[in-house]
């Protein structure tokens, strides 16, 4: 990311760019500033937008081939087009020899690091994945965004915040954005502002679940099952998460076990650091034999559901109720 904001900065740019990864939050906003560096956005005579897998390479081509008009540069964007993937040949070639005033800017979710477009697009431009940043730089990002609005949050609640609404970035901005006009006119966010605003993900919903049925709290699971039931979640949906929680859980403990470090456990999990220590604490209450079980009759009430056999909301009761147990 510092190549692209170098970039900008300079007034000079890449023939290509190539802007992927599992935070689309950061892969649209290092799109917007590309745009709106590199050309006018309101300017449809040189600004081109491509989207989707049934685009028409020699569309794209012909229109690469045209000079721009009353312009420094002709930018065409490219989105989700899977040619990373397949089928990306021709336009791999094409960047060989592109027209000196084309440029190009392709947003993906997932590519083939070995493919033709991949390897054109890393030889005569940029290449940025976007990952999720680790929670220290999240709770800069966050700190700073309330610090422009003249607002103050202590690090323990920027954690808490991050727990609410999970660590999607896009989701993180449009809860902080709700944040900021409730707690206008304040000094310090506080935990309390955060109850009062924010919306919990089901994760969290779900790990409150699970961590009700570890303490042997049934009521309490219930409770939240059905409040997430009354916010119209679908009971499978609620079901998948809990089983992947038991399944984050085995593997934070058998990776404990085996003298894996948080670090590591995080990695894997797909975490951020703290998250992954939640998982690892709560584990150690459960053997990996108890996990698995779990895990099972996650899997058996789906099937149950899916073959007709029971109503799914009553089978994620069943679930829920024998997790409250010693034995299943």
């Amino acid at each position: 990311m510092k190549r692209i904001d170098e970039d900008i900065k300079q007034n000079t740019f890449a023939r290509a760019y190539l802007l992927y990864g599992e935070e689309r939050y950061l892969v649209l906003q290092y799109r917007d500033k590309l745009e709106k560096a590199m050309c006018d956005p309101d300017d449809t005579m040189n600004n081109n937008h491509f989207a989707g897998k049934d685009m028409d390479v020699n569309e794209v081509i012909d229109l690469a081939e045209t000079l721009p008009f009353l312009a420094e540069r002709r930018v065409i964007f490219i989105s989700d087009s899977g040619m990373f993937k397949s089928g990306g040949d021709r336009l791999a070639d094409y960047l060989k020899e592109c027209n000196d005033t084309t440029y190009f800017v392709f947003t993906e979710i997932d590519v083939d690091k070995r493919s033709r477009l991949y390897k054109a697009v890393a030889n005569c431009g940029h290449v940025a994945e976007c990952k999720t940043p680790d929670d220290r730089t999240l709770k800069i990002w966050i700190a700073t965004g309330l610090k422009r609005e003249n607002l103050k949050i202590s690090e323990q609640t920027c954690e808490y915040f991050m727990e609410k609404v999970g660590t999607d970035m896009a989701n993180m901005k449009s809860e902080l954005d709700k944040l900021i006009s409730y707690a206008a006119g304040k000094d310090t966010v506080t935990a309390e502002d955060i109850d009062a605003i924010c919306t919990t993900t089901i994760t969290n919903n779900v790990f409150d679940l699970t961590n009700a049925l570890g303490d042997g709290n049934i009521k309490k699971a219930l409770d939240i099952y059905y409040d997430m039931i009354a916010l119209k979640e679908p009971p499978l949906r609620i079901l998948f998460h809990i089983g992947r929680q038991y399944n984050q859980m085995l593997i934070a403990k058998t990776m404990k076990n085996s003298g894996h470090g948080n670090g590591d456990i995080a990695s894997a999990l797909g975490v951020p650091p703290f998250v992954a220590g939640k998982y690892i604490n709560r584990a150690a209450n459960y053997s990996v034999k108890r996990l698995k079980a779990l895990i099972k009759s996650c899997v058996e009430a789906d099937q149950s559901v899916k073959t007709g056999q029971m109503d799914e909301t009553i089978a994620v009761e069943l679930v829920i109720t024998a997790a409250s147990r010693k034995e299943i």
